[in-house]
């Protein structure tokens, strides 16, 4: 078969198309199941024991982790694995979620046995609200679609999208109602760049002590312009003579400065400072730095405490490299 680049667009449109009326239908499904089931999860007083089996297993799976990383703990269990052993993971504290599109997945129906003599609250998610699974339930959501995307009907394509989705309005809605913060989520994500943006503080990265560029506002221009060079962050804060900010001097107020044909040998840098320049608190997230730099068009800024002392100072090179950008 000669493969033709428009008709392969064409199929690729036509799956996403299809599995866009797959999700778009799930609007109907948020309902009084929906809620019962929230309120299953939000009360549950262990753990959420999420099975499948196939694909519904994957989904299942990424179900599983969402929920734990949005302030529900929960796990996969192989349905297959259970009956050797495995269940003995579900304790009478836990919730159970199940998924199968057709609700007669064997693997599941066979556990459903001793789900029930723990006295384990069953949620069920399928494609079929008459199936063994779904009647047996403590409460059942509806995740069937009108077809898969698969041109043959055959591989899970439409269902395991939607019930990917489903799974995932639960997490969020439960994230929502536990009053979940973005202190929380960083908690569960320590690693990699995410871990970066929502832990790494300025005081982690700020230049601190004599590596502070700082000089006082009766300091000529030429001497601000040495302590730039020497600290080599393009820019010095400007401090009055209680040691308090005042004002900033940067690369573009020198660019602005020259364009002026000042004498900077006799002319003091409160003449030609940038007062009531943009200045931050240690405490803040690097993250929330980088995009006060952006929003005001910088690329350095001081770093003070409550008195307005200067105890810190960054630039963009620096957030860059600790890896925000």
């Amino acid at each position: 078969m000669k493969l033709n680049d428009q008709k392969l667009r064409e199929l690729g449109l036509a799956v996403i198309q299809v599995e866009a009326q797959a999700i778009n239908a799930l609007a109907e499904q948020i309902n009084d199941n929906f809620v019962a089931a929230c309120k299953l999860l939000f009360m549950c007083t262990g753990r959420v024991v999420v099975i499948g089996m196939g694909k519904s297993g994957h989904i299942a799976g990424k179900i599983a982790a969402t929920l734990a990383s949005t302030g529900t703990p929960a796990f996969f269990v192989h349905p297959g694995e259970a009956s050797h052993g495995d269940l003995g993971m579900i304790t009478k504290q836990d919730v159970v979620l199940a998924l199968s599109n057709s609700g007669e997945t064997e693997e599941i129906l066979k556990i459903l046995p001793i789900i029930k003599r723990l006295g384990v609250p069953l949620i069920a998610m399928t494609g079929n609200p008459t199936s063994t699974l779904s009647l047996v339930a403590t409460t059942h959501i509806n995740v069937t679609v009108a077809q898969e995307a698969c041109p043959l009907g055959l591989a899970p394509t439409s269902s395991t999208t939607a019930a990917l989705v489903m799974g995932d309005a639960l997490a969020v809605s439960l994230l929502e109602a536990r009053g979940f913060t973005r202190d929380d989520f960083a908690l569960s994500h320590p690693g990699g760049s995410l871990g970066k943006r929502l832990l790494l503080r300025v005081n982690d990265i700020m230049h601190v002590g004599s590596n502070i560029p700082s000089v006082p506002e009766s300091a000529f221009i030429s001497q601000a312009l040495l302590e730039m060079t020497e600290k080599k962050l393009g820019m010095t804060a400007i401090v009055n003579g209680d040691k308090q900010v005042i004002g900033i001097f940067t690369d573009g107020d020198l660019r602005r400065t020259l364009g002026k044909s000042l004498d900077i040998q006799n002319t003091t840098i409160n003449e030609v400072m940038t007062s009531q320049c943009a200045v931050i608190s240690e405490d803040i997230l690097a993250a929330e730095a980088m995009q006060i730099m952006e929003q005001k068009k910088i690329n350095a800024l001081i770093v003070v405490n409550k008195q307005q002392f200067a105890i810190g100072a960054l630039n963009m090179h620096d957030l860059i490299r600790a890896g925000i950008v």
